[in-house]
Parts: C-alpha cells; sequence; structure tokens
C-alpha cells in the first residue's frame, strides 16, 4: 500500500532531521522540502485521478466547465499554499508562513468572485420583478 510508504519515508525523514537540525540546520531544512516533494509527487496521480473522476461526473451533469474548473483551482490553491505555508514555519520563518497564506486567501477570494457573481444574479433572477 502506498500509505505505508508515504507514512515510512515520512518517519525515516523526520528522524534523520531530528539526528542532522543540530550540527547542520541547513541541510535539515533541505531533508524537509525534498521529503515534502517526494511525498508529493507519490500522491500526484491519485489527485489526477481524482479531478478527471469530478470532470467526467460534471460532465454527465451538465455542469459548467468554468464553475468546476474554479473550484478545483481554488482546492488547487489551498493544498500548495498550506504546502508551502507548513515548509516555511519548518525553516522558522512564521511570518512569512503567514503572508504566504494570506496570499493564498487572497487568491482564493479572487477566484470565487465569478462564482459569488453568478449565485447572486441566480438570486436576483428568482425574485420578483
Amino acid at each position: 500500500m502506498i500509505i505505508v510508504q508515504i507514512i515510512s519515508i515520512g518517519i525515516v525523514a523526520s528522524l534523520l532531521i531530528i539526528l542532522i537540525k543540530e550540527q547542520k540546520p541547513t541541510f535539515a531544512l533541505f531533508l524537509v522540502i525534498l521529503t515534502s516533494v517526494v511525498i508529493f509527487s507519490f500522491i500526484i496521480d491519485y489527485i489526477a485521478v481524482v479531478f478527471d473522476l469530478i470532470h467526467s461526473i460534471s460532465k454527465r451533469a451538465n455542469i459548467n466547465d468554468m464553475y468546476l474548473d474554479t473550484i478545483l483551482q481554488i482546492i488547487g490553491i489551498a493544498y500548495v499554499t498550506e504546502f508551502g505555508a507548513h515548509i516555511t514555519k519548518d525553516a522558522g520563518l512564521a511570518s512569512i508562513a503567514a503572508k504566504i497564506e494570506l496570499a493564498g486567501k487572497l487568491f482564493i477570494i479572487v477566484l470565487a468572485v465569478p462564482i459569488i457573481s453568478a449565485v447572486i444574479e441566480t438570486i436576483i433572477d428568482f425574485l420578483p420583478q
């Protein structure tokens, strides 16, 4: 099972990072980033399968691709932002991590504007004139 491999990589990397962190903090950070990228590479194929499944279901339901693509972009931004913020926090730079999180939230709001507009327009159409 792939999850066992991911957990094993995480545990081994954590032990190495703990051992190396005091003597070589820069190398320890490099190991954190490398481990994160390796784990992410394990799961990227599964994410693609989920996105393909969501796209096929939306096509059968006649959902506008613009809305679905926007929602998937928002989800992607949320995960990538969290990933970057956690790595930055691991480096001991919490203030930069907070700025990364703020930027991610702002991009999510920007992407959500067309969906919010469509919802408001739909509500207005239902109201009696």
